[in-house]
């Protein structure tokens, strides 16, 4: 295949020896593209060998790998367990098998790499890498919606070797008692291109937008090859056992259509590289994985409830134009994805360390794999599934702590994640004066709450959603490139869609830049920022009023009411929610100012400065050390993660006056029935302690107190989310440690390193784990969820505020330190 070129070859070997990460979670994503297409190394300290891979939930996926030696008759496992159909070592007289040497995996934010060594005659050897790539493409739309990822076989060597690649009906159904049917389907293109081949299978009954213990049970999977390998569709313990034997397959497709565990059924390829007599001593086959559903969910619009098309649908006739499309556009995919990982890792390394940068590499593929675009050019959505806790559809309080991902990488994701809930609030179907919490009970079904009884979170969502509308708008004012809040922002044309109907953020005008199809339009920026947030803010602008008004009435003292972290219970007067709240009132003053409405930015300003400054009298301990949990539970403390939005909205480079205090030496307070003993701050000698200068909307000792508090509190695993037990919530430790002094942040930042180097969690990266033990879960059990997009908050902040909002943070907490 002449587009999959030795320059892409070489890249994807600089990735696997530039992206070696320093740490070694339990669990690797392998294909991670959506809530339905989401396969994931199992037990990744392991060869990957030891155990099937696995789906996001822990069920197997029936994905194996093999690679044989002509030369010398051993067949190697390199992917699940395909030779537990083949004899044991030593019992057959065909083939021997054999392990090879595991070198390990290597990731970034869009690639996993599996590396092996297998060793020949007089000392030669073959190495294979796995290269797994579900790419991250900020800068296209287009690419980033299609449900499909790669997986390049890249073999380097002096001798003959084959590859085998299998697949099984567990990628179409979680009930292995369903029925299967399959064919395959052989495509020519007269670009000079090799024709493909691809193995098309579904449900024989599929079950329209209905899930079997997570897994979907409506859509096609699409296995497809160059028309240059061998394969065949057949019982797997045949099909394994002649490759085994062979080194190839026969070309044939077995036409009895079963059960997914009726004599295994298996969709299979192989591919004989033949190095031994050939000029180069290195090879590569590229496959591609795609399941397609159309529809993507069915969500109730102002229009009614309707089945959602897949947004790529818009951009291509039928399913075999985007396969085609997606396969031979691989280069282009890479380098795009290659571009992110590259910039990722260098930002990262700035705002943390070699252990950050992992960790939000691990992190990327998990946050937009729990996604899927809709929708229509002039109108994009992007929906979300709360993966694991309960599968809420478009969970308000599930996209809050992801947000950092999608600011970072490509804000415009964040807009069409919250359309559909502005479109459906607007129309008058959720009944409530607050922001609901999620469009429906279960993914992929948004059908809403008309009786309004969806999960009491009301601070909470009005909140979140006032915060996220800020720093959305934000994000679109900006008047340099480095400037901006995303990297990628100012990148593609400056075309607006100025059709009243459709958004702001329309995709109706894509732009080929370096010879690349499908790249966005640039996102804000000087003057089309300000109409884009005008046009965005204008047609729902009554919405955010009455969201800001249910604040004014109730978020000062909060009633008792679930906040985002609803697993540790119902609670009255929560410190953290309150502040959420606040904050959520003085974005409303920027989003009111935004619009011209000059009264109402300062009624909604001087109702927050209120607030804010009741807040810090009811919030803070008696001491004055650290904030409560809530404001008559004396004696508790809690992570005040919700600072970080009041950074991020850029409140904390406000001004305002000085507080003095003078406390007497604590060492006198045992004998002073008037004062309260301060154990953990140092003794300040007779003479006067002043605060810091009172800076922000927040003031800037709150920072400083908090940031100390939290270094006394820290666990072996990290910080704990609040006094009552010893689990942490990751998203909100890393929207904690961003506006901590740098030595807190990187005490944080090494403990979350040690767990995920350590934790006896067995699923795709948890956000909430035990601090203390083995790391493990708590119960309730989270896991492979978007809300570990929560740990780009440094990133995010870094950018923030035209690039001020980091550094005038360091400052003041320096100052302190």
């Amino acid at each position: 295949m002449h587009r999959f070129s030795a320059a892409v070859a070489a890249l994807l070997l600089w990735l696997q020896l530039c992206s070696a990460s320093t740490l070694t979670p339990p669990i690797l994503p392998l294909i991670v593209r959506n809530p339905y297409l989401s396969t994931w190394l199992q037990d990744a300290r392991s060869p990957p060998w030891s155990k099937w891979p696995m789906f996001w939930t822990g069920s197997t996926i029936g994905f194996s790998v093999m690679a044989s030696v002509p030369e010398s008759g051993k067949v190697y496992p390199l992917l699940g367990r395909p030779h537990d159909s083949l004899a044991p070592p030593g019992k057959s007289d065909d083939y021997d098998v054999s392990l090879p040497v595991y070198m390990g995996a290597n990731y970034d934010a869009s690639t996993t790499n599996l590396t092996y060594i297998i060793s020949g005659a007089d000392s030669d050897e073959v190495e294979i890498v796995l290269s797994f790539l579900s790419p991250i493409t900020p800068t296209s739309t287009l690419r980033q919606s299609l449900p499909a990822s790669y997986l390049s076989v890249h073999v380097s060597g002096n001798f003959d070797v084959s590859v085998y690649i299998d697949m099984n009906g567990e990628w179409v159904s979680g009930n292995r008692g369903n029925r299967i049917n399959w064919s395959l389907h052989e495509s020519q293109f007269a670009d000079g291109d090799k024709g493909l081949r691809t193995f098309r299978y579904k449900r024989e009954t599929e079950q329209l937008l209905t899930e079997w213990n997570d897994h979907g049970e409506w859509g096609m999977l699409h296995f497809t090859a160059p028309s240059d390998v061998s394969y065949q569709a057949g019982t797997s313990g045949v099909l394994r056992n002649r490759f085994a034997k062979n080194g190839t397959l026969e070309n044939s497709v077995d036409t009895r259509h079963r059960q997914i565990m009726d004599d295994e059924p298996v969709f299979a390829f192989s591919k004989s590289f033949n190095l031994a007599n050939s000029s180069s001593s290195s090879d590569h086959v590229l496959f591609t994985i795609s399941h397609v559903q159309d529809p993507v969910v069915q969500f109730a619009a102002a229009r009614g409830l309707t089945y959602m098309r897949p947004l790529w649908s818009s951009w291509f006739p039928n399913t075999e134009s985007m396969l085609a499309f997606h396969y031979y556009d691989f280069n282009n995919a890479l380098k795009l994805a290659a571009n992110y990982s590259m910039q990722l890792e260098a930002d990262a390394m700035k705002s943390g360390a070699q252990d950050y940068a992992d960790i939000v590499a691990l992190s990327a593929r998990q946050a937009i794999g729990a996604t899927s675009f809709a929708g229509t050019p002039e109108n994009p959505i992007l929906f979300l599934k709360e993966i694991s806790s309960n599968g809420n559809f478009q969970t308000i309080d599930v996209i809050f702590p992801a947000f950092p991902f999608f600011l970072y990488t490509n804000p415009r994701w964040l807009a069409y994640m919250l359309e559909p809930l502005i479109e459906h609030m607007l129309s008058g179907q959720y009944p409530n004066d607050y922001a609901m919490h999620d469009l429906g009970s279960h993914f992929p079904n948004a059908t809403g709450h008309a009786d309004g009884r969806d999960e009491y979170m009301p601070v909470e969502e009005c909140g979140d959603i006032l915060i996220m509308g800020l720093a959305l708008i934000n994000s679109l004012k900006y008047e340099t490139d480095a400037a901006a809040g995303s990297v990628w922002a100012s990148q593609g044309s400056d075309y607006m869609d100025e059709d009243e109907n459709s958004s702001p953020f329309a995709l109706t005008q894509l732009s080929v830049h370096d010879d690349m199809f499908g790249i966005d339009d640039s996102w804000g920026g000087s003057a089309k920022g300000d109409k884009q947030a005008k046009k965005w803010v204008g047609k729902s602008y009554r919405l955010w009023k009455q969201w800001t008004g249910y604040l004014v009435k109730f978020t000062l003292e909060p009633h008792n009411q679930l906040s985002t972290d609803d697993f540790a219970g119902w609670l009255a007067l929560q410190t953290n929610l309150a502040l959420k709240g606040i904050i959520g009132i003085k974005a409303m003053s920027q989003i009111s100012e935004l619009m011209g409405y000059d009264e109402e930015h300062q009624h909604y300003k001087n109702i927050s400065e209120v607030y804010i400054k009741k807040w810090e009298e009811f919030a803070m301990s008696r001491d004055k050390t650290h904030a409560k949990l809530a404001y008559d539970w004396y004696g508790s403390w809690t992570t005040i993660y919700n600072l970080f939005a009041d950074s991020l909205l850029c409140f904390h480079l406000e001004s305002s006056e000085t507080t003095t205090s003078t406390p007497s030496d604590p060492a006198t307070f045992a004998n002073d029935e008037d004062q309260h003993q301060i154990p953990l701050v140092p003794s300040v000698p007779n003479d006067s302690h002043d605060y810091p200068t009172r800076k922000g909307f927040v003031p800037s000792y709150i920072y400083s107190i908090q940031s100390r508090w939290y270094s006394y509190v820290l666990q072996k695993y990290g910080l704990p989310l609040d006094s009552r037990h010893l689990y942490t919530k990751t998203d909100w430790e890393f929207f904690a440690a961003a506006v901590t002094t740098k030595r807190v942040r990187e005490d944080i930042l090494s403990r979350v390193a040690l767990w995920v180097n350590e934790t006896v969690t067995d699923r795709p990266f948890t956000d909430l784990h035990q601090t203390e033990g083995r790391g493990g879960f708590p119960g309730p059990n989270f896991f492979a969820r978007p809300v570990v997009g929560g740990h780009f908050a440094f990133l995010t902040l870094e950018r923030a505020c035209g690039g001020k909002g980091e550094s005038a943070l360091r400052t003041f907490m320096e100052e302190e330190e």
